[in-house]
């Protein structure tokens, strides 16, 4: 059974967080105060929501986010033309009305505003994934490159080992040569060493009368 720590997030804690901080996009506020009030709601600290939203949530919800982001465009130019329509009649109207009439006005509507944000989104997935697929084939053909460098790498490394192998053979063919000469060598020495004694050993000699020494045979 796999373990879950205590602090680990939940498909509902990042619900949350998203829902919280797309109506702070769209109401035209901060994502700062978004966490501080999804920390009150979780009982995490802002900085932490913060962490969890750039890193994980923020990826799911890219096409919600654009569209949070138009509302807010559309909610800021509500604002701006208040001023200049009639104070009677903009009593008698809501904001709803207001956005309904500034849509129709304008030839707008709230699916043509998903499906822009829907087309941003799936060409920004496009382009992320071409340049994906422009990476993964610099990596594959990297790594092409280094299987073969390895392969050559030991192609050469049996090489050098049949080359020091050859070598620790004639080494050893060598010093038992060697080794071999060194005793015969040897044995020549003590031969000609004995030689020399035993005809010192043969050699007598004897004094004439003039003082001079003779060899008898």
């Amino acid at each position: 059974m796999t373990a879950v720590r205590q602090d680990a997030w939940s498909a509902e804690d990042d619900l949350i967080l998203a829902e919280v901080t797309l109506r702070h996009i769209r109401e035209g506020s901060t994502q700062l105060t978004a966490f501080e009030e999804v920390g009150e709601k979780i009982a995490r600290t802002p900085a932490a929501c913060g962490f969890r939203w750039n890193s994980c949530v923020r990826k799911k919800y890219e096409a919600a986010i654009q569209i949070a982001k138009a509302q807010r465009q559309k909610r800021n130019y509500l604002k701006k033309q208040s001023p200049l329509m009639g104070g009677s009649s903009m009593a008698s109207l809501t904001s709803v009305d207001l956005e309904e009439g500034l849509y129709k006005s304008e030839g707008v509507t709230e699916e043509t505003i998903s499906i822009d944000a829907v087309i941003r989104f799936l060409r920004q997935w496009k382009n992320t994934v071409q340049e994906s697929s422009r990476h993964m084939r610099s990596l594959e053909k990297k790594i092409r490159d280094k299987e073969e460098e390895i392969a050559s790498l030991r192609e050469e490394n049996r090489r050098l080992s049949l080359q020091v192998n050859e070598v620790q053979t004639d080494y050893r063919v060598v010093n038992d040569d060697y080794k071999a000469l060194i005793q015969i060598m040897d044995r020549a020495r003590r031969l000609a060493f004995l030689n020399e004694e035993d005809e010192e050993s043969k050699s007598r000699f004897k004094m004439d009368a003039n003082g001079n020494l003779e060899r008898i045979e």
